[in-house]
């Protein structure tokens, strides 16, 4: 999976939101806030380009002190929120 075209990650007052830029984002008209690491996630994800749970589980045990399967579940769960408000493909 990958994000969509026209999702960023922007510092919106202090706090780290997804947000639609352009014409392919028009109908998103929210902001969605994240927390300090499904932001590092969010930007994992669009350095990868074509990522997977794995892939970004993998980066997050090599980057934070958690165990593989506490790194799957976290990051399912956070692809998860994307999924559901429509910011991957």
């Amino acid at each position: 999976m990958k994000i969509k075209n026209g999702f960023v990650l922007r510092d919106v007052c202090g706090e780290q939101v997804i947000m639609g830029e352009g014409i392919g984002a028009l109908d998103f008209g929210r902001l969605l806030c994240l927390n300090e690491t499904a932001a590092w996630l969010w930007k994992q994800a669009e350095q990868q380009g074509d990522f997977t749970v794995e892939s970004l589980a993998q980066v997050l045990c090599n980057e934070y002190d958690v165990s593989e399967e506490q790194a799957r579940v976290d990051v399912a769960a956070i692809v998860g929120e994307w999924q559901k408000v429509n910011v991957l493909e």
